[in-house]
């Protein structure tokens, strides 16, 4: 049996009305009393600097968090509809695959760096599953989230060929004690009720020493699911029912979300600060949010959001980050120092009844006998994890009129681990290990990656209004990995054992960004940056044939952009508008060569593009926002056969056409509280399945279109703060990931992931 790792894929205080990626937002004052003519100044930590959104020459989207709060967005799927060019795969929280501007082909590394604050989170090698365990953080009490745009390997190297999606979240302060709590509740269609109940509190113990606290614990009900389905019978013996009995529960997809971040800030002079924070946070999932659909309309079978399991799917996971910051203003310089460590990890259930179940019979009869004929099953159950250290070092001079530079050093090691990922009989039903029966497959993975890096970044203002942005980074990287495989209860024989896989690499990124200012309020920029993945070793087995390769190469992508960022009328009117597009090189996907599974570079493929982001205040009390990107991704060489990808191909689950229409009017009531309503229109369109599935006729499986309309109105008085509103009125169901290969479902149906149904919540919170 021969394998590989690849193989082991599976695969409010204070109210705000924000201006989403433009260069401003509008923001209400706290206490019903509000500036309602004008948008608000951003300020950002894009380029590591803090800096006016206006000021950076690259595609940014900043949504604060008032914004997060009042479209209730606390997890990637909610920032779909906010983020122009983000697109995203998957069907349970926190195992999905997030892309920006279309930078997706599948494989097994992240093409978007996830970051919380200046630590980098989750894993940068192609040997953890980092493609589709995106961070996916709350985020109560998050100050913002910035997404960067294009490749961002200058600042921020390795996996952000797409771009950054960067956590921010709020410091403690010294000035005053604070917080605010808050509970809501849900009701889902055709679902179970929600319930979450937040709170954070800041405390200043000195004039120079303060905490902060923050909690968060949400439940969200169920809304698929799992009817009885006829059994499958053994692929060899129709006779015997391997497969018999299904999990027959509403609503398994039940998901519960908790932490908690506490940080602590000593100002020890007013040059020198340092900041200590520790941030948990477990995600646990009973099931997917996946239902079956018929294969030709892709219409929900059975009736309703159904899915048939054979056995429960959970899916538990733990994000663990700590860091220190330090921040000395040395006077001709400043020097920051970010220290963390971080831990990520998964453990899952599957269902293997269709694939392992089908097949388990005729090897318990023949290696057991007569003895053991009864009813059986099979589940996969799997740990995957990532421990990280980072260190960050950078020197940066002061705010300048004409010359300003960043120089930093990097380092980070990372171990990382599929182990272990097992294959269990169990009994027909139930969940219950087949005691006489021994473990089907075992098989595990362990990996290192070490990185060591460099980076500078130059500002030059050649005149008050134009300057050039360049930017380079050298990186070498070195990793290692070990793999088992023991699948003697089937096959006999003696487990596999490859030796140790390793790979070195020399990677240099580079950036270049001039930048003119029409006036004091409109500027046009260029950018040209590259960004890449590293490239990995291949574990193979034993006897994989001469000429299979044993490593792979880091693939790159090239940055094209041009923009305008703007603000008129007494800013009350702005423009954020890019286009670009991008040249994707040596695309790493899997690959089977020499009848071995490897990870490999698969050929080329391009994007290019436009999106916008606009923000009006028309009277005053009514804001009008509208976002939106057009994308067109493809494929420019054919992939391997195993991927099925050709050339002209559009890329799989990345959009052409995405628009988000925002209004909200604001108004006084009584004589310190203010009233609103708002309303958002988003349009998902003309986006296709992976390469794999396709029409009779050989052309792209294209995934219907969707529109969803959200409602709100609330009421804020004072501390006290109350919400009603309405997300996905019209009750669409829009897919999120599409997959099953024919045979694989009963009624040859194909899975489907999905948005989340009609959801009808009331929010209250107080402010202390």
């Amino acid at each position: 049996m021969k394998t590989s790792n690849a193989s082991l894929l599976i695969s409010t205080a204070v109210s705000a009305t924000t201006l989403l990626g433009a260069p401003s937002a509008y923001a209400q004052q706290a206490q019903g009393t509000r500036n309602s003519l004008t948008l608000e100044e951003v300020i950002v930590t894009a380029q590591k600097r803090q800096e006016a959104l206006q000021d950076v020459a690259q595609s940014v989207t900043v949504l604060t968090n008032a914004t997060l709060e009042r479209q209730q967005a606390d997890n990637l799927q909610d920032y779909l509809a906010l983020i122009p060019g983000l697109s995203m795969e998957g069907s349970t929280r926190g195992v999905s695959r997030i892309t920006l501007r279309g930078i997706n082909t599948g494989g097994v590394a992240s093409t978007v760096g996830v970051y919380v604050d200046e630590v980098p989170f989750g894993s940068s090698s192609g040997l953890a599953n980092g493609a589709i365990l995106a961070g996916d953080f709350d985020t109560f009490d998050m100050a913002r989230l910035e997404v960067l745009r294009g490749p961002q390997g200058t600042l921020y190297g390795a996996s952000s060929l797409g771009g950054v999606m960067k956590f921010v979240t709020n410091p403690p302060q010294t000035e005053s004690f604070e917080g605010k709590a808050q509970v809501a509740m849900e009701d889902v269609a055709g679902g179970d009720l929600s319930y979450s109940a937040s709170s954070f509190v800041n405390i200043p113990l000195s004039e120079r020493f303060a905490l902060r606290a923050t909690g968060f614990y949400r439940l969200d009900g169920g809304f698929v699911d799992s009817i009885g389905n006829n059994p499958i019978p053994s692929l060899v013996d129709p006779d015997i029912n391997i497969v018999q009995g299904t999990l027959d529960e509403d609503n398994v997809n039940e998901l519960k979300t908790y932490g908690g971040r506490v940080s602590a800030l000593f100002n020890a002079s007013d040059m020198l600060s340092v900041r200590v924070t520790a941030l948990l946070q477990n995600i646990a999932t009973a099931g997917s949010d996946t239902i079956e659909t018929d294969r030709a309309t892709l219409e929900p079978l059975y009736g309703d959001r159904v899915a048939s399991l054979y056995h429960h799917e959970p899916t538990d996971l733990r994000y663990r980050i700590y860091s220190a910051t330090v921040d000395w203003d040395l006077g001709p310089v400043s020097l920051l120092s970010s220290t963390s460590y971080a831990t990520f990890q998964e453990d899952l259930q599957r269902d293997e009844a269709r694939g392992f179940g089908g097949i388990l019979a005729p090897f318990v009869t023949l290696l057991y006998g007569d003895d053991v004929t009864r009813p059986l099953s099979a589940i996969l159950r799997q740990t995957t994890g990532t421990d990280k250290f980072t260190q960050e070092l950078r020197l940066s001079s002061p705010e300048a009129e004409t010359f300003e530079w960043m120089v930093g050093a990097y380092y980070t090691r990372e171990k990382s681990r599929i182990d272990p990922q097992d294959f269990f009989a169990v009994e027909a039903g139930t969940d219950t290990i087949a005691t006489d029966v021994p473990k089907l497959v075992e098989v595990s993975l362990r990996s290192e990656f070490e990185e060591y890096a460099g980076f500078a970044n130059v500002t030059w203002h050649i005149t008050p209004r134009f300057d050039v942005t360049v930017g380079g980074r050298a990186s070498h990287n070195s990793q290692f990995a070990d793999q088992f495989l023991d699948a003697t209860a089937i096959l006999g024989g003696e487990p596999d054992v490859p030796p140790r896989a390793s790979s070195d690499e020399d990677v240099t990124t580079w950036s270049f960004a001039p930048r003119f200012e029409l006036n004091d309020d409109v500027s046009i920029y260029g950018r040209v940056a590259t960004g890449y993945r590293p490239g990995g070793p291949n574990v193979l087995p034993n006897d994989a044939p001469p000429g299979t390769p044993r490593t792979y190469d880091s693939d790159s992508l090239t940055s094209y952009e041009v923009g305008l960022k703007g603000s008129w009328l007494e800013n009350r009117l702005s423009l954020d508008v890019a286009t670009y597009f991008l040249d994707w090189e040596d695309v790493q996907l899997f690959a089977t060569i020499n009848d071995t599974g490897v990870n490999a570079n698969g050929g080329t493929a391009e994007s290019k593009g436009v999106e916008l982001s606009a923000a009006a205040v028309l009277t005053e009390g009514l804001t009008v926002r509208l976002t939106g990107a057009y994308t067109d991704s493809y494929l420019t060489q054919d992939t391997d056969p195993v991927v099925g990808g050709l050339d002209g191909d559009q890329l799989p689950f990345v959009p052409e056409l995405t628009l988000n229409l925002d209004v909200d009017y604001e108004w006084p009531v009584f004589t310190d509280a203010t009233a609103y309503v708002g309303a958002s229109v988003r349009s998902v369109r003309d986006q296709v399945a992976d390469f794999a599935i396709r029409n009779d006729d050989g052309s792209q499986r294209e995934i219907p279109s969707y529109e969803v309309i959200d409602l709100r109105a609330g009421l804020l008085a004072g501390r006290w703060t109350l919400e009603l509103y309405v997300k996905n009125v019209d009750d669409e169901i829009g897919r999120t990931s599409l997959f099953g290969d024919p045979g694989t479902f009963p009624n040859d149906a194909l899975a489907s992931g999905m948005i989340r149904p009609r959801t009808i919540g009331l929010s209250a919170s107080f402010g202390f």
